[in-house]
């Protein structure tokens, strides 16, 4: 099927005349109509729609009043009778649902009734019951006797009936009361009917005539060929795209339709049903749509010359809860080439892309089409140039966001990578036969380089200061304005995005890693707890992460209770740690969507959170909380290990990167931030004895260069770079030795290993001047962190947290820039898989 919208208002649009061959166009739309569709709820031989509260996508259930079964529609709502009462009523909604009893004088539909309570020689009238315990024919004949005067009881007289007669009308479900063989409801309609129409025979009024319906049918018999062939065809290819089925909205535009012959015609909806809801409309809009669209295919039309692409006729859906409110019609004449709209809607038609697939191809159609208008000759495909290509290159490396700020790499690389596949699509289905041999896109040229990170760029991880804050206000988390709250009880809400927020943190994965762990994640080998989750991005299944207790713990708990909450959680999400919470939702676990909003709605509900630093006045700088994303905690994990002296290859493993150059880019430090933490720490510069050897920023930084294990002032060291030194890196015994409190880390590890070094040197009987080196090695090493220790031990305790910090954000510096003093060869060649 097509997937145009023939939209005849628009400019362009197909005249899409009303069928003349109504017979071969009825035939047309019963081969494609899906006899199995919603099996449990259409009648296709009465035409019926009976809904079925056991049904997620239909908009039908029990009546919100505990002790009441009537079926209602729409969903979650109060049938009739209670909904009276509960007007009458000051009592809450939800407790009037839970204790109030419905007390019926009236027999609704579905409802078992009484038989008639006439009898005679043993046996009972089996007609049910109407009024004084009587059948209407009965009670019929109980009037007349009374009526003339009669003696005599009348029951001696009356013949009980064995045999209950259906209506004539397809699919009544009410019996037979009066002598014309019709149910209650259509006797009064017939009569209406005879009014105008007195001679119109019973049986052909009969079968055309709506059965009696509940407020959750709905039935296509009044609709005249090929409408109602129309409307089935239509109601079926629109069901993908509706969130949930309101036979109400159906029933109600069924009625609106009287007098119209077909869909396909030029009118607008307003036009078709003048007095139609709005969402009455709505869903006639989406039934048009459809059978627009197989219009066009029953007819041969050609959809080129359509410029309105209508994605739901594709069945496409965003992956986002919010993306499905999105407008569906994409004007395809933002594209001013016409070759290179005709492509694009060629392409989109075939390929039936999904939401973000195309919103990436057709962002990069539009910027390309912009280059191209600004360039002679580029309306014919033919006349394209090489520097054309490189135009349309440049185009993509300047494009911008929609306020105004520059496109983030991924975007411009996805747009491009997008675009140029379009172009080979079109040479190779032949859809652009004449396009010039000569746009092509060049790999050395056309590159789009990404840009390296600056000096002063701050990464985006969050500050442990900030995370402890969040911390402490864990017990906000999930309150408020949290998703997921019609499903989950508070306490159960609280604790699954507890859950969430300690995995974030704590294990660095991405967010929708997270949201499909599956339910039984963790994997203990050893008194060592792994949490398995799958890179959806690389595609590589089963990885398997250490974690510590406390974050397996909180997982233990939520899978407890998890367990404990499957009745009330949809079946389809039973192999997730954390399921969908409803049957609606477009995958069986939970949408990160859900997470970011809880996220960024606990950010914003906690009252103060601070800043590393201060402003001139001394008081703390606030926060600024749009940092906090569920993404950011990925930085975050990084930036931990990197501040805690991880290797950068070790690093490269945990994040599951394949470069270590992908590595890098999750944490930076800003020069500003360097500078200061140098200006704090040049104070607390020491010598190889350990004793105070301050020095002013500038003079630290521009007459000492970083060694493994602090910093030299060695002239010639330094006029190397760090590499020519004379006693070869013996820094314990070097009078230009000058390590700061950020090397601690760093010296304490050297240490240890020398130590193992002189056990094994012991064990293979060495000499003794080896012994004796290391040593004294050990010796002066112990001797400079011991005395840098008790210095920061004299510090009052706010000052040496500024020094801790200071050194860490030195630890990180070198951490993130200066990885070849790790034991590990980086290949420039090396392919980087994006963050």
């Amino acid at each position: 099927m097509t997937a145009l919208s023939l939209a005849s208002a628009a400019p362009g649009a197909v005249d899409a005349s009303p069928p003349q061959d109504d017979a071969g166009w009825a035939g047309w739309l019963q081969e494609r109509t899906n006899p199995g569709w919603r099996p449990t709820e259409w009648q296709q031989q009465v035409w019926l729609f009976t809904g079925d509260p056991e049904e997620p996508r239909t908009s039908v259930s029990l009546c919100r009043t505990a002790a009441c079964q009537t079926v209602v529609s729409p969903a979650n709502s109060f049938c009739p009778l209670c909904k009276r009462a509960q007007k009458q009523s000051s009592v809450p909604d939800e407790e009037f649902a839970r204790t109030f009893v419905p007390v019926r004088t009236r027999v609704y539909f579905g409802a078992e009734k009484e038989p008639c309570s006439v009898a005679r020689d043993g046996q009972r009238c089996v007609r049910p019951a109407h009024c004084r315990g009587l059948c209407p024919l009965h009670y019929a004949q109980f009037n007349t006797h009374t009526r003339r005067g009669r003696t005599g009881d009348w029951r001696a007289l009356a013949v009980p009936y064995s045999d209950v007669l259906p209506c004539p009308v397809p699919a009544c479900p009410l019996p037979a009361v009066y002598t014309r063989g019709l149910c209650r409801h259509h006797t009064h309609k017939f009569r209406e009917h005879r009014r105008t129409s007195s001679d119109t025979p019973l049986a052909d009024w009969a079968p055309r005539q709506t059965p009696y319906l509940a407020p959750h049918q709905f039935s296509l018999l009044p609709l005249a060929e090929p409408l109602r062939q129309e409307v089935l065809y239509g109601l079926q290819q629109a069901d993908p795209w509706l969130r949930t089925f309101e036979p109400a909205q159906v029933r109600r535009m069924v009625r609106d339709l009287s007098g119209v012959t077909t869909l396909v015609s030029e009118v607008s909806d307003q036009q078709m049903c003048p007095r139609s809801t709005v969402a009455v409309r709505r869903m006639l809009g989406r039934v048009r749509t459809a059978v627009r669209t197989g219009f066009t295919e029953y007819t041969g039309t050609a959809p080129a010359e359509n410029d309105l692409l209508d994605l739901r006729a594709l069945g496409q859906r965003s992956r986002t809860p919010a993306g499905i409110r999105r407008h569906k019609t994409v004007d395809l004449r933002t594209i001013t080439q016409q070759w290179l709209r005709a492509l694009l809607r060629t392409w989109t038609i075939q390929h039936r892309p999904d939401s973000d697939q195309f919103a990436r191809t057709l962002g990069g159609a539009e910027l390309a089409s912009q280059a191209l208008a600004q360039r002679p000759g580029t309306q014919d495909p033919a006349q394209l140039r090489y520097d054309d290509v490189t135009a349309v290159v440049d185009a993509f490396r300047a494009a911008l966001k929609q306020n105004g700020e520059p496109a983030g790499w991924n975007y411009r690389m996805s747009i491009a990578s997008h675009f140029f596949a379009l172009i080979d699509y079109g040479r190779r289905s032949g859809a652009v036969s004449d396009l010039s041999a000569a746009f092509v896109r060049d790999p050395a040229a056309h590159r789009i380089v990404q840009e390296e990170a600056g000096e002063d760029e701050i990464g985006k991880a969050i500050p442990e200061p900030v995370i402890r804050q969040l911390d402490a206000h864990l017990h906000l988390l999930g309150q408020g304005r949290a998703r997921g709250q019609r499903t989950l009880a508070p306490a159960d809400l609280q604790l699954m995005y507890r859950t969430l927020y300690v995995l974030l943190r704590d294990t660095g994965r991405r967010p929708n890693e997270i949201v499909s762990l599956p339910r039984e994640c963790l994997e203990t080998r050893q008194d060592q707890t792994c949490l398995v989750w799958d890179n959806h991005k690389a595609r590589r299944r089963r990885r398997r992460l250490p974690i510590n207790a406390s974050t397996a713990q909180a997982v233990r708990a939520w899978r407890k209770r998890r367990d404990q909450l499957q009745v009330s959680l949809p079946p389809a999400g039973a192999d997730y740690l954390f399921p969908a919470l409803t049957p609606l939702a477009t995958r069986r676990h939970l949408h990160t969507s859900y997470l970011s909003e809880t996220l960024r709605h606990w950010a914003d509900s906690i009252p103060v959170l601070q800043a590393e630093g201060a402003d001139s006045a001394g008081a703390p700088l606030p926060f600024d909380r749009s940092l906090i994303y569920a993404y950011a905690f990925r930085h975050s994990y990084a930036q931990r290990h990197a501040d805690a002296g991880t290797p950068l290859d070790v690093l490269c493993e945990l994040m599951d990167h394949k470069s270590v150059r992908t590595t890098q880019r999750y944490y930076t430090v800003s020069l500003q931030r360097k500078r200061e933490a140098v200006s704090k720490l040049s104070a607390h510069v020491v010598d190889n004895q350990g004793l105070p050897r301050p020095a002013t920023p500038d003079v630290y930084e521009m007459r000492s260069v970083a060694v493994p294990y602090g910093g030299c002032t060695e002239p010639s060291n330094v006029k190397a770079g760090g590499g020519s030194c004379p006693i070869r890196f013996q820094c314990a015994g070097c009078g230009f030795y000058r390590p700061d409190p950020s090397h601690l880390s760093a010296i304490e590890q050297h240490t240890n290993e020398l130590r193992a070094d002189r056990e094994t040197a012991q064990a293979m009987d060495t000499a003794e001047f080896v012994i004796t080196a290391l040593t004294a090695q050990i010796t002066a090493f112990e001797q400079v962190t011991d005395r840098m220790r008790r210095s920061l031990a004299l510090l009052p305790a706010a000052e040496r947290a500024e020094i801790e910090e200071a050194a860490a954000v030195l630890r990180r510096a070198r951490a993130g820039s200066s990885h070849a003093l790790l034991p590990l060869t980086v290949n420039d060649n090396t392919p980087q898989d994006p963050m």
